[in-house]
């Protein structure tokens, strides 16, 4: 199993501030997944066609089975992740963002300007997770339930989850 948390920032990826995003999403899945898996971060910047070619390459060339991204769904010109992810992605799965979002509302009332996703390509699974590290965990803990599963459904690497960190749901098991 390999996971990807992909930083999408102009200024992370300039060293202008800290990524405290990525870290955040990896502490998570740390604390969450049991079975043995191989966890990476990279930091890129903004922009459709720098996201669209990194995505591609985790999935096509470095068989990545997840790649979590945050930043880049926002409504701002530079936040161009979702429209990335459209090419993409083969298969959207739309439940994923809608979750996001409606997790989100909890929190804050910007969360309804989120545009996040998830889909797949080949056996690889991605997911847009939000920036801030509070939101990242709630994010995490309500959508990760599913993602074992979908993974098992698209031929992608199997993980198993610390049940006080969050139940994964697999139908008949």
């Amino acid at each position: 199993m390999k996971i990807v948390v992909v930083t999408i920032s102009d200024r992370a990826s300039k060293g202008v501030y800290q990524d405290i995003s990525g870290p955040a999403i990896v502490d998570w899945l740390e604390k969450a997944i049991t079975s043995p898996c191989k966890i990476e971060r990279i930091i890129i910047p903004d922009g459709e066609e720098v996201v669209r070619d990194a995505l591609i390459d985790l999935a096509d060339n470095q068989q990545v089975d997840m790649v979590l991204t945050t930043g880049g769904t926002g409504p701002s010109p530079r936040d161009q992740t979702p429209e990335a992810m459209k090419v993409v992605l083969e298969k959207e799965l739309p439940g994923f963002g809608e979750l996001l979002r409606q997790v989100g509302l909890r929190q804050t009332p910007t969360s309804i300007l989120s545009r996040q996703t998830a889909g797949t390509r080949g056996k690889t699974f991605y997911l847009n997770l939000p920036g801030k590290p509070a939101a990242i965990a709630m994010s995490l803990d309500a959508v990760f339930p599913a993602i074992p599963y979908c993974l098992d459904l698209i031929g992608a690497g199997r993980i198993e989850t610390d049940p006080d960190v969050v139940v994964s749901f697999r139908p008949g098991g």
